[in-house]
């Protein structure tokens, strides 16, 4: 089953329907709002002071959405970021463990205060920590993929 967010030439940044399904999927399903009233998806996008971070649902998934706050996090612009599979967020020995989260998330709907070692682009690595993933499930009830968001990371 393809879903239209399977295009990674797609410019999700300021969507309107992303945003809707963003944050709607993150409200039903977490329980709490993403965004507050007034903060659309310009200000999630470049103002938002927390990573928000999400990919499509291909068995092998690919980022579609990484708020400026998480390419500063990362170290990857818009155009490598919607290039890059979800996996190489993490070190070969780590992705077990982030596979793991997901099929949590996957099973349970979301998972709160998650943690776990990541790689930016130069190679740096940091800890995540209490980060919020969760399905990203439209209003008809398909899942479109999976969405993260997390304020804390330190240097390892």
């Amino acid at each position: 089953m393809t879903s239209p967010y399977d295009n990674h030439a797609l410019d999700l940044t300021s969507d309107l329907d992303f945003f809707s399904l963003l944050t709607g999927s993150y409200q039903r399903i977490v329980g709490r709002r993403l965004v507050q009233d007034g903060q659309g998806p310009d200000w999630l996008y470049n103002d938002a002071p927390f990573v928000v971070l999400a990919h499509n649902s291909l068995p092998d998934p690919r980022f579609i959405y990484a708020n400026r706050t998480a390419q500063s996090c990362f170290e990857y612009g818009w155009d490598e970021f919607v290039s890059l599979p979800s996996r190489l967020s993490a070190e070969q020995p780590d992705r077990d463990e982030r596979q793991r989260l997901l099929d949590s998330v996957t099973r349970d709907g979301f998972v709160e205060n998650g943690r776990g070692i990541r790689i930016a682009k130069s190679g740096r690595r940091f800890w995540i920590e209490k980060v919020t993933v969760w399905q990203l499930i439209d209003e008809t009830g398909k899942r479109l993929g999976q969405a993260a968001t997390f304020s804390s990371w330190r240097d390892e």
